[in-house]
């Protein structure tokens, strides 16, 4: 059985920002740290499929059709 260990992460966030991430938590009920960390796995997951969609685009542009791994995939 493996356990995740949570990291922290501080960041900045501008007045209008914190203020807005209040707004929205208090809306929900939650925590403001906790609905960060939702929106943070959000803007991460649209990012990831950006990167995929960007692979995609590429292989049906050069006629490749075959599958592709997780690992084949460029995330800069």
């Amino acid at each position: 059985m493996s356990i995740a260990l949570k990291k922290r992460l501080n960041i900045s966030l501008s007045d209008e920002t914190r203020e807005f991430l209040n707004v929205i938590s208090e809306r929900e009920k939650k925590p403001a740290a906790t609905k960060a960390r939702e929106l943070l796995e959000l803007a991460l997951e649209i990012e990831e499929d950006y990167n995929i969609e960007k692979l995609i685009v590429s292989r049906v542009t050069k006629g490749k059709q075959n599958t592709i791994g997780h690992d084949q995939v460029d995330w800069n």
